[in-house]
């Protein structure tokens, strides 16, 4: 006797998630829209001051009538681009140095201490990241070039030390916390002393943290205008305030030649975006990981 199987039921199609994905498409059309609006407008500024820097004359046509790479060699004479260039090295790395001397033992205090108003204190030291430059640029200028210390590198390297320190050190302390204590508390027993701890024993662990806090101080120095052009002097200008001042100046200068600098910046600039996204984890700078101790 032959036995018959029952087909299984025919459900009706799930119609809840594909009207949900439709409600939820003209909002994704919208965003995708402003997206795509915002890159092509910055693409298109780009691409424009890029043409230009290599246009011989440009005037009332889609592209330029001919191109050259003349203006970046008069570019480089006219602003004296070696020694602008020189002098943001210069800058640069004086504040990276100054900053992790003293932000990474900062951080390690912080990180490693208890004490009342901890919670202040990091809120002190995220005001000059958060706050824009210019409100408290003002008046450190003020007080730089009341002590005589703005206008030469000493004051552009001040200025810049405010904002770079608590950077380093709120960069810092994360990487700080995810290392046990108990290797210091072996480190101790061992006769090790405190410099012989945080030396041998700390900075080794710390190398992927003290070099993406100095990679993002540099771009963040390169890039900083606000406290350079308040404090900065004729000799102690770097590539952005030189950048400005060629627009800004009197006389009569070609546009391409501006452009041929500002092109230079550009690439600085990506050229440093692109190491420190190359050994930055941007996820690590977020993730404060610390162990719970054990009772």
């Amino acid at each position: 006797m032959a036995t018959t199987t029952e087909a299984p039921p025919i459900r009706p199609p799930d119609t809840t998630r594909r009207r949900r994905r439709i409600a939820a498409r003209p909002a994704a059309w919208i965003v995708w829209g402003v997206v795509v609006f915002f890159f092509l407008n910055l693409l298109g500024v780009v691409a424009s001051v890029l043409v230009s820097s290599f246009g011989q004359s440009w005037f009332d046509t889609w592209l330029p009538d001919g191109y050259t790479t003349s203006w970046y060699a008069r570019a480089w004479d006219e602003f004296a681009l070696l020694s602008v260039i020189v002098v943001t090295l210069e800058v640069s790395v004086l504040v990276v140095g100054l900053s992790l001397l003293i932000g990474v033992p900062a951080a390690y205090a912080l990180a490693r201490r208890s004490f009342p108003g901890k919670r202040l204190v990091f809120l002190v030291f995220l005001l000059p990241i958060l706050m824009p430059p210019i409100t408290y640029g003002i008046p450190l200028a003020t007080v730089l070039y009341k002590f005589g210390l703005a206008g030469n590198m000493s004051g552009v390297v001040l200025a810049n030390l405010v904002p770079s320190v608590p950077f380093v050190i709120l960069t810092m302390t994360p990487f700080i916390e995810q290392i046990d204590p108990r290797i210091e508390s072996a480190a101790r027993m061992c006769g090790a002393g405190l410099r012989t701890v945080f030396l041998r024993v700390l900075t080794p662990l710390l190398v992927p943290g003290i070099l993406a806090a100095a990679i993002l101080v540099l771009v963040r120095t390169v890039g900083m205008f606000e406290l350079t052009f308040l404090t900065a002097g004729p000799d102690s200008q770097t590539l952005v305030v030189a950048l400005y001042y060629s627009m800004s100046a009197s006389g009569i200068r070609a546009q391409q030649s501006v452009d041929a600098m500002a092109v230079i910046y550009t690439s600085m600039m990506l050229v440093l975006l692109v190491v420190a996204l190359r050994y930055v984890n941007p996820t690590q700078l977020v993730a404060q990981v610390k162990d719970e101790p054990e009772h």
